[in-house]
């Protein structure tokens, strides 16, 4: 048996680890904070956040959107860094290539897989939740939106100067607008917009070398891969320019359940066949959701739409097409265009209550969750449909979000921007929260949602099997930084971006060749580490 004194060089070797790392933690946030003011000035250091400031812990967990993340073993940054202004950044990326860490960029949103706020090697955060700034230009037709805004005060901004004004972006107002529009950006008025950064015309970013450059002095060639290939991946986007888009007074939203006793089954797979075919103004939802009833389980079939314009010309037009429904003028609601954002987030009483509630951010509020997504380029059979069904009761928990492409979405080429994905029929998102926290809750759904992707292996896009960039999913594969890099690199990067990977790695390549903007997923350069 060993003597209590044997354990006395391990604690002691354990006891000097630590405190040697504490040590060399408070020497580089010494030598960061000395650049930083010597770049900018003394009073940067209040924007500066290391693991002894007692505002650390509050400002890492306030955009933390998956609990997941949000323990005492997820890996923490040695420093936060939070601009307050342009020069800020530039300083920023200066400091931390001169300390040689690794810099991840955050502008707020959701970040399904934390690849923004949490790395296996040391970093630092740049948070860019101050520079949320929005300004509408109604002469122009455009605004102006920081990096660090949210969607809910872009589409609040936009509602305060006109009625009749929209932006193609996503559902959920506590989006970052920054990883939103750089990752391609879509919402219920894609079909009739086209995506986000379909609209976007300008932007501000900090290169590599800490230069801030708009679009004519980055040059085309960087503008189009920071449209739909990952702002992250080049600099550190500052703001875009966008342009606005028309939206009538008058729009009409609807939702509807089919269980399977309900002809689900059929809704489903007639759905294929319509939503992405349709009325451009037309936007149908499709969730495909287990559920218990009558102690018994079953599936939901949920239809939510937008449409812009009156529900007389709605009801008429799916009277024609998708009789199937059922729809009636009684199931249907008309609302301004800024109401149904309030209603496609959920809100309550939409018409009663003010746009205002879309600038809530929700502080460090987090869900435990998994995300995974694929593409569909040919309807799937009632058969196939049916055995999902059947697997997706068997599972537990997962659901599918069926999201139409077609419209103004095959006007484009899929070479026009990064985003490869144009002519496919529609998305699905793969789905599951949790409440319980833990490593066993955490391997029972993530085994469950990944079970399910395995199933949907055949139903959907191959060679190479598609992801959508936002909603980031590392289980598609990972980059370690080193010597394979580019390999590593082009498996996720095909899954993204198709054949755009190429000219993603060519500008990689020209303006960031020694890879100081790498995250998990990242843009590799062509030529690997040595």
């Amino acid at each position: 048996m060993a003597k209590p004194i044997d354990f006395i060089p391990l604690c002691l070797l354990l006891f000097t680890l630590l405190h040697s790392s504490s040590a060399n933690e408070d020497s580089v946030h010494k030598s960061f904070l000395n650049c930083m003011i010597k770049e900018t000035n003394p009073e940067i250091s209040n924007t500066i956040f290391a693991k002894t400031n007692s505002s650390y812990t509050s400002v890492l967990r306030a955009y933390i959107r998956n609990a997941r993340f949000n323990t005492s073993s997820a890996p923490k940054p040695i420093i936060i860094i939070t601009p307050l202004e342009e020069s800020h950044v530039r300083a920023a990326v200066i400091c931390t290539k001169k300390v040689g860490f690794i810099l991840k960029i955050r502008s707020g949103g959701h970040d399904y897989d934390g690849i923004s706020y949490v790395s296996d090697s040391p970093f630092f955060i740049l948070d860019m939740y101050n520079l949320r700034t929005v300004t509408v230009d109604m002469e122009e037709e455009s605004a102006w939106v920081g990096a660090g805004a949210t969607l809910g005060e872009v589409y609040h901004a936009i509602w305060t100067k006109s009625k009749v004004h929209g932006f193609p972006a996503g559902v959920c107002p506590t989006v970052g607008a920054g990883g939103h529009i750089s990752g391609g950006g879509y919402g219920n008025i894609l079909r009739k917009h086209g995506l986000s950064v379909d609209h976007m015309v300008d932007a501000k970013i900090v290169d590599v070398n800490g230069r801030i450059l708009d679009r004519e002095s980055m040059g085309e060639d960087l503008f189009w891969a920071i449209r739909g290939g990952g702002g992250a991946s080049f600099g550190v986007i500052l703001s875009y320019k966008i342009k606005l888009v028309p939206v009538p007074e008058t729009v009409t939203v609807f939702r509807l359940e089919y269980l399977m006793d309900q002809n689900a089954l059929d809704i489903t797979h007639k759905w294929q066949f319509v939503a992405p075919k349709t009325d451009p103004n037309l936007f149908m939802r499709v969730l495909i959701q287990p559920v218990t009833r009558n102690k018994k389980r079953t599936i939901r079939t949920t239809i939510i739409t937008l449409f812009l314009g009156k529900a007389d010309e709605v009801v008429s037009l799916l009277g024609k097409e998708f009789p199937e429904m059922g729809l009636k003028k009684e199931n249907c609601t008309e609302m301004t265009w800024v109401q149904s954002v309030l209603w496609w987030a959920n809100f309550d009483n939409v018409t009663e209550i003010s746009p205002d509630v879309l600038l809530d951010r929700n502080l460090d509020s987090a869900n435990f969750l998994k995300r995974k997504s694929d593409y569909v380029g040919k309807e799937i059979g009632k058969s196939d449909l049916e055995s999902l069904f059947k697997q997706m009761i068997k599972i537990g928990k997962v659901g599918l979000v069926f999201n139409p492409y077609g419209g103004r979405m095959r006007e484009f080429s899929s070479t026009e921007t990064p985003f490869p994905h144009r002519e496919k029929l529609y998305k699905i998102q793969y789905s599951v929260n949790w409440e319980e926290p833990g490593n066993d809750a955490d391997k029972q759904f993530m085994n469950e949602i990944r079970t399910l992707y395995g199933f949907m292996t055949p139903l959907v896009s191959q060679n190479p099997r598609s992801s959508y960039l936002n909603y980031r999913d590392l289980d598609i594969g990972t980059n370690t930084n080193g010597g394979k890099i580019f390999e590593e690199g082009e498996v996720y990067g095909r899954k993204y971006f198709g054949d755009n990977f190429d000219r993603l790695v060519k500008v990689k390549t020209a303006v960031d060749p020694g890879n100081f903007f790498w995250n998990e997923q990242s843009i590799p350069p062509h030529k690997s580490k040595a």
